[in-house]
């Protein structure tokens, strides 16, 4: 029943490179486990805006061999004994499959479940934990899938939409409206219209339900992968538990959440089971070192400095390099950032394009740049 007394879980996806971020953002301190935008990294944020709402215990990190050393340093304590370590990276669906039935065993049944992307930005934390207490209550209802939709404040091609209906349910003072389906980055006129028409927002890869009603979609939707896991959750706690592991994890199906469960899950007959919540919260995926830029820029056409800096006849741009005094002299829209191994100069509108310098050090196999 609805009303049966749940615990509430968190899970955070920390898996990703982050090679927009290149030459900060490395194969062991991607770009959710360095500071782009604050003191704290993006992880340390995320985890912090769950403070009131979820248990330090209950705060579920998924991840790989790589990152898992220092991610767990930037955990609460109680939440680096919940840090699931994946083999090899087979997508969102998988993922959060793994961490639910790992949730399944630590609250010995059925528990409340929220997933969300280590890597975001969003200015207006306490609005933002306000909805999430309305989505995990819609989704007290067995069956129901609640995703957070931000509105689209330009054409972007890039993102995910989700279109609703009119069908809604009240939880406070937020509503959720039934979905009709979910789009992948379309078009720039598709863009335009559905930012036009007001029915579409972006999809942030926010989502909130029961374990057992992602499951049991698991069940219906990819029912290898569900087969598969299951034999896996037996084998929780046990020293059988990382062979198993590494021997199943490579056959799960590799394809997204959205794609796997939720589209799918949208084009079932039946009353409404999945519900989109419309989050105004300041939210950005900062998706390149431009997107920090604008974050940190307080009026347009400032110099952004992480360090000690001077500018003459210089604007717009975004100069990291926190150990060294920099002069600009002249220079317009770049973005430059230097490690102690490496320095990236780019203008700021091809900011999209470093992870093509990543491609060709991967490429000429300079690990010690990776």
């Amino acid at each position: 029943m609805p009303t049966e007394k749940l615990s509430t879980h968190a899970v955070i996806l920390a898996g990703g490179r982050g090679t927009r971020f290149w030459p900060r953002s490395r194969t062991r301190t991607p770009k959710q486990l360095i500071n782009s935008v604050g003191k704290q990294t993006m992880l340390q944020q995320t985890v912090a805006r769950l403070r009131s709402l979820v248990s330090p215990s209950n705060i579920w990190s998924v991840t790989n061999s790589e990152q898992t050393a220092t991610l767990k340093k930037q955990l609460p304590a109680a939440s680096r004994k919940r840090v699931v370590t994946e083999p090899i990276g087979r997508n969102t669906a998988a993922a959060i499959a793994l961490a639910a039935i790992h949730i399944r065993h630590a609250a010995k049944g059925d528990a409340l479940m929220g997933v969300l992307p280590s890597d975001h930005f969003i200015a207006q934390p306490e609005k933002y934990r306000h909805i999430i207490a309305a989505a995990l209550d819609i989704a007290r209802e067995p069956g129901r899938m609640v995703v957070l939709g931000i509105p689209p404040s330009r054409p972007e091609t890039g993102y995910g939409y989700i279109e609703r209906t009119a069908d809604r349910i009240d939880a406070g003072e937020f509503s959720a409206f039934a979905v009709r389906r979910f789009t992948e980055k379309p078009s720039l006129p598709v863009a335009q219209e559905y930012v036009h028409s007001g029915d579409y927002q972006w999809n942030a890869g926010m989502f909130f339900w029961r374990v057992s009603t992602f499951l049991d979609s698991l069940a219906r939707h990819l029912p290898k992968t569900h087969a598969e896991l299951e034999k896996l959750a037996a084998a929780i706690g046990t020293r059988a538990y990382e062979k198993k592991l590494r021997s199943i994890y490579p056959r799960l199906e590799n394809i997204s959440v959205d794609y796997a469960i939720l589209e799918r899950t949208t084009q079932q007959s039946g009353p409404p089971q999945v519900f989109v919540i419309t989050a105004e919260i300041g939210w950005s995926d900062i998706g390149s070192w431009a997107a920090v830029y604008e974050l940190l820029a307080k009026q347009p056409g400032e110099n952004v400095f992480a360090g000690l800096g001077y500018s003459v006849g210089a604007s717009g741009n975004f100069l990291y390099s926190p150990s060294k005094f920099v002069a600009a002299l002249g220079v317009k829209d770049l973005v430059v950032v230097e490690t102690d191994d490496a320095l990236l100069i780019c203008p700021r509108d091809r900011a999209q394009d470093v992870a093509k310098i990543v491609k060709h050090l991967e490429e000429q196999k300079r690990k010690d740049l990776l």
